[in-house]
């Protein structure tokens, strides 16, 4: 099954350069090969739900490693 995730982490500068919890996590989740939008508002990513559901757990850890106070994730089944 395919899956799509968007997710926002935070705090927001609006501001500047994005926050390293912004910009760790996008590179953690493009370094195993996964599709990536990174935006203003937060990043989207795709795949196989057997690779994404993991990296989507690296994807919080990394966040909170690098100054996170939260993250919102939306994941849906992006099947055609």
């Amino acid at each position: 099954m395919r899956l799509r995730a968007e997710f926002t982490t935070e705090p927001f500068d609006g501001g500047g350069e994005p926050p390293a919890h912004a910009t760790e996590t996008f590179a953690a989740l493009d370094e195993l090969g996964l599709t990536c939008e990174f935006g203003p508002l937060g990043t989207s990513v795709a795949g196989p739900d057997a690779v994404l559901l993991p990296a989507l757990q690296k994807m919080l850890a990394v966040a909170f490693a690098n100054g996170a106070s939260r993250v919102t994730l939306q994941v849906e089944q992006a099947d055609e």
